[in-house]
């Protein structure tokens, strides 16, 4: 499988090549194309209950396509549903967590499952995020551009936990106000979350809630 992010960072579309007979699974509603040759089935993989984790608990869809290239080979592009970045991410083993909403597609030998966990609650993501493992090549998306960083050993870097896309699950997370009483309650910034290295970890340079909070006093509201 060979991807090619175009239109980066803002609008971003992934053109994915698939050999004869390789197929990629994405999320309900990503593809944007695809050439002749590729057909799609839709099933909730992993059964009942695990499809419903990553619905109820992880903010996925419940069924999930699986493209498939025929003899030939074939084409799929794929997007996510807001404006912003796709990056590619190669797996190697190390588990990955990510936000919900920003998963976006994976090749065979990836698993895709919700991760109960506290790591999860102290990144500001309820008690569930989606858990990636296995080796292969993982898709995910972002409000605005992709912001990459690598920690080293013991290295900490904080983040605001509106801000945080995905990150390798064994970092260490814990969650902070911002500074004293005060400015946790006056800065605007919220709770942020401390990550601690060795791991990668990516970031979206745009808040969906700080868009929203934006957008509800623009709505009119009906007079009584």
């Amino acid at each position: 499988m060979e991807v090619d992010i175009q239109f980066r960072p803002s609008y971003s579309l992934a053109i994915v090549k698939l050999a004869a007979g390789e197929r990629i699974r994405a999320d309900s509603g990503a593809m944007v194309s695809h050439s002749a040759g590729v057909v799609v089935e839709t099933k909730a993989e992993g059964g009942f209950l695990k499809s419903l984790g990553r619905s109820v608990l992880g903010g996925e869809s419940f069924f999930q396509n699986f493209w498939q290239a025929g003899p030939q080979g074939g084409e799929v592009t794929l997007a996510p549903d807001l404006p912003g970045d796709i990056t590619l991410i190669q797996m190697s083993g190390t588990p990955l967590l990510i936000q919900s909403g920003s998963y976006l597609a994976s090749e065979n030998g990836i698993e895709l499952s919700t991760k109960l966990s506290g790591k999860a609650f102290r990144a500001g993501e309820g008690v569930s995020m989606l858990e990636t493992t296995g080796s292969g090549k993982v898709l995910v998306s972002s409000y605005g551009a992709i912001f990459e960083k690598t920690l080293a050993a013991g290295e900490k870097y904080t983040v605001d936990t509106t801000h945080l896309v995905a990150f390798d699950a064994d970092m260490g997370v814990q969650t902070q106000a911002v500074g004293g009483l005060k400015s946790t309650l006056l800065s605007g910034e919220g709770l942020v979350v401390e990550l601690t290295g060795p791991g990668h970890l990516y970031m979206q340079t745009r808040s969906p809630k700080a868009l929203i909070d934006w957008i509800i006093p623009q709505v009119p509201q009906k007079s009584s």
